[in-house]
């Protein structure tokens, strides 16, 4: 499945890409997360708690972090599992256009899963992940247009 969007975020370029490769904000702001740890400069170790439909796991994964675009975007590629739950991974591309004082940050992601939530259907799926970073791009837009205003 693939998610196309964009945000505005209230925040020049440089804070908004200071902020997705900051844990401390990314923790904060994506659902669930109970733990993100940086391991190595350009890879990150997560874990989460999140209910697709019925389905409620625990997931534990790695993701990677491309900076080669710097600052005008980076890539991210992933993998968590979750147990009898199954597994999720993917990719995203994002970009960051300044726009006056704000940012615009688009983004692609592609993900695939397997396992239990893979039987839970496509709609339920596609759904309930773009509710999900509907959640974290809402709240990492507030945190960082409040840190730009403190």
């Amino acid at each position: 499945m693939e998610l196309i969007d964009e945000i505005r975020i209230a925040a020049p370029k440089d804070t908004v890409y200071r902020a997705l490769n900051d844990p401390d904000v990314l923790r904060e702001c994506i659902p669930g997360c109970e733990e993100l740890t940086r391991i190595a400069p350009n890879e990150l170790e997560a874990k989460a708690v999140l209910r697709i439909g019925p389905v409620k796991a625990r997931f534990a994964g790695a993701m990677t972090l491309d900076q080669t675009n710097a600052p005008d975007g980076f890539s991210l590629a992933g993998e968590g599992k979750g147990g009898a739950a199954g597994f999720a991974k993917g990719g995203a591309d994002v970009t960051l256009v300044e726009d006056g004082d704000e940012t615009v940050l688009a983004y692609t992601a592609k993900v695939d899963v397997g396992g239990k939530i893979a039987q839970l259907g496509s709609r339920l799926i596609a759904g309930t992940a773009k509710k999900l970073s509907g959640k974290f791009f809402t709240r990492f837009g507030e945190v960082v247009a409040a840190q730009t205003a403190a």
